[in-house]
């Protein structure tokens, strides 16, 4: 069965990512049929990931690509986002931990410095506001928990879901994240606001401090 007829009948998640890419590629090249060249050019870069993260310069060598389907690339990644952000702030409530990760990773993961994002949410979850309060360098960021407080308490904030990203592309939270994080769950609660999760976001994978238990 092709992609598209795969996609129609059993819905888009039910497809590999050489699949969905060959229906984003649409046609092969000669000799090469599209499924063989997507799995290629999957092979080559590494991952589905890799890819769509690939510069211009490295997207347009290859086979089968160019700028063309590399504007039609970055187009789809930007709808992407926009459809996650429209979803993340006008859903009744902030209640999957999937939809929160895939938001956070459109926002950070290609990142070349580490961000400090803060969701401020009321008391039903909704979103009320997100900022990404601060910069830093290639493997760290200094965060001041008084200021992520003080941002809570003038947009009226209940909750907070905070997230960084590793742009080393490891997920894997240091001792200096999980320090951080208590600090700023300690200074929240001085002032009754909770502290849903801190997601820390790698390329292509994500840690939940309230998925492992740290929360």
């Amino acid at each position: 069965m092709m992609p598209r007829e795969k996609l129609l009948q059993f819905g888009a998640d039910s497809l590999s990512d050489y699949e969905l890419l060959a229906i984003f590629l649409r046609t092969g090249t000669k000799g090469i049929h599209v499924l063989k060249l997507s799995q290629n050019l999957l092979d080559e870069f590494g991952s589905l990931y890799h890819l769509m993260s690939a510069n211009k310069d490295e997207f347009c060598r290859k086979l089968g690509l160019g700028i063309t389907k590399y504007t039609q690339l970055k187009a789809v990644i930007e709808l992407s986002y926009r459809y996650l952000q429209v979803r993340v702030t006008q859903d009744s409530s902030l209640t999957s931990p999937n939809l929160t990760h895939h938001y956070l990773a459109s926002r950070l993961a290609d990142k070349d410095r580490e961000i400090f994002l803060v969701i401020f949410l009321n008391n039903q979850n909704n979103v009320i506001y997100t900022e990404e309060m601060f910069v830093g360098t290639y493997n760290s960021v200094e965060v001041h928990p008084r200021e992520i407080v003080r941002k809570a308490l003038k947009c009226n904030a209940a909750a907070l879901i905070l997230a960084h990203n590793h742009p080393s592309g490891m997920a894997e939270p240091s001792e200096a994240d999980r320090i951080m994080t208590k600090q700023i769950e300690q200074v929240c609660d001085l002032v009754d606001i909770r502290i849903l999760d801190h997601f820390v976001i790698g390329k292509g994978e994500y840690v939940s401090f309230a998925e492992r238990g740290w929360l």
